[in-house]
């Protein structure tokens, strides 16, 4: 009796062992039907990558700098003229 109890116990470990597998490969194909779904809907929705939108933002902020550099050239260049200039009636208007 106590060797069939045996091989009873050790039957019904290898089926937990044999089920517990199944779920682990089960949760596994879940997981990725999932993911797949996700990919799938943002995609078509169109969505922007993090990668891409720190790209943007980073060339949006080179370019701002880039402006605020060229602003400061023009009123300095403008305050230039506006001095040499200075005497002269009409001379160095920029209203065109």
């Amino acid at each position: 009796m106590t060797q069939t109890n045996n091989r009873f116990f050790d039957e019904i470990g290898r089926l937990m062992n044999d089920a517990a597998g199944a779920a682990q490969g089960m949760k596994r194909e879940v997981d990725s039907v999932i993911r797949n779904q996700a990919e799938k809907i943002l995609n078509d929705l169109d969505i922007v990558k993090r990668e891409e939108f720190e790209a943007v933002k980073d060339m949006a902020r080179l370019a701002r700098e880039e402006n605020e550099a060229l602003k400061a050239r023009i009123a300095a260049l403008e305050a230039k003229l506006a001095g040499s200039a200075g005497g002269q009636p009409g001379a160095g208007s920029a209203d065109g």
